[in-house]
């Protein structure tokens, strides 16, 4: 079996980012992945400008009361400073040449005959924003592989660019298998059970921003999966099932990938979620999760999310865990797999510690809705109160 590091990075260098985009307007491009890095073709500001309202002076001359020459609103184009005088300036303003600082207008007195004096001695460069200071030309201000935030459309705006080079949403086609499963609202007949796993593994898919395609679901025989696998294959750039991806008499998912396309089909050393496929059909992959909610679930979170974020030409993010302190006992590990219990963060008089969920079977998925994130343990690994352990936070 492939260790769990070992599966990822397996799955990782199989993971081929999208290569089209699409030029988005701007206001459509919120939450959309960044094709390309952004390259600053202007100065912001593009000039020298007034971080406040009050008025434009010489340094030098500041210590007089003085005349004002000139009044300099936003958006205008002022004439250069007059010696001994002073120019009323807005925020956002360009400075006239000649003008070393800005004094704000509560520091500013008017006189009777309109001459202005100023209660504090302003220093060179105050109140001024240079020109470049938020962004130079030349800089790169937004990397590619990043989803755009409200932030970046409003960087992206402020160096002219109405558009944004987007990719489009990574296309999930999802179906479940199993005779037993029956869609909620409907009555359960001896035998079955009703279908948990779409409803949390299409509500994940969307919210990782991906196009969902929902398939449905096909019962256990041959021909039918082979056809809707590839009506799935046809229209998604991933499809995943949930379920009969192991090696029973029932099981046909396995049978129709390996007669539709390729299949890589392995066992990963990890608890819950060993039996795990991953293939291609036809210019699709395919992933093939567990029918136990748990260990589907758990195999998302864990393994398939980083696979799913690079095909989308996300940037992945190292796999990083925060340390924190048992409040529990764990007695019987798994000797050759890694265990990822549900667990969740608890305040405690000595700060935060993990309290884990008392049931962790695989088909207890009542564990992942308590739970906030997994405790990893590492193949033989018991646990005493008070352990540092390595917790993964749930991402979706």
């Amino acid at each position: 079996m492939l260790s769990f590091q070992q599966a990822r990075d397996w799955l990782l260098e199989r993971a081929r980012p999208l290569q089209y985009s699409h030029q988005a307007p701007l206001l459509e491009a919120l939450d959309g992945v960044l094709a390309q890095p952004v390259i600053a073709a202007i100065d912001v500001p593009p000039g020298d400008n007034s971080a406040m309202d009050g008025y434009a002076v010489r340094v030098a001359d500041a210590a007089a009361a003085l005349p004002v020459s000139q009044r300099i609103p936003a958006g205008s184009a002022p004439i250069p400073l007059q010696a001994g005088t002073a120019a009323r300036i807005f925020t956002g303003a360009p400075i006239p040449a000649g003008a070393d600082a800005v004094v704000m207008q509560e520091q500013a007195t008017v006189d009777e005959q309109g001459l202005v004096s100023f209660s504090a001695a302003p220093q060179p460069g105050q109140n001024i924003r240079r020109r470049g200071e938020d962004i130079a030309v030349g800089q790169r201000i937004l990397e590619a592989g990043k989803r755009i935030t409200a932030a970046d459309l409003g960087l992206a705006a402020s160096i002219g660019l109405p558009t944004l080079p987007v990719l489009p949403p990574l296309r999930v086609a999802v179906f479940l298998t199993g005779d037993e499963l029956v869609e909620p609202g409907q009555p359960l007949a001896a035998g079955q059970i009703y279908n948990s796993n779409a409803y949390w593994l299409l509500p994940a898919l969307h919210k990782l921003g991906c196009e969902v395609i929902d398939l449905g679901m096909v019962g256990d025989a041959l021909e039918p999966t082979r056809e809707l696998l590839r009506d799935a294959a046809a229209v998604a750039d991933v499809v995943i099932t949930c379920g009969g991806v192991s090696v029973g008499e029932e099981d046909h998912v396995k049978a129709a990938v390996e007669a539709e396309g390729e299949l890589n089909l392995w066992k990963v050393a990890i608890k819950p979620g060993k039996p795990l496929a991953y293939g291609r059909v036809g210019d699709a992959d395919f992933i093939g999760l567990p029918g136990n909610p748990v260990s589907g679930f758990v195999t998302l979170q864990t393994l398939i999310l980083p696979f799913l974020l690079k095909r989308m030409g996300l940037a992945v993010p190292e796999l990083s865990a925060q340390r924190l302190p048992a409040a529990f006992a764990w007695s019987q590990p798994d000797a050759k797999r890694s265990e990822f219990l549900r667990v969740r963060k608890v305040m405690g008089s000595a700060g935060w510690a993990l309290e884990i969920y008392p049931q962790q079977g695989s088909g207890v998925l009542m564990s992942c809705a308590w739970a906030d994130g997994l405790a990893v343990l590492q193949p033989g690994q018991t646990v005493k109160p008070g352990d540092l352990l390595d917790y993964l936070e749930l991402v979706v």
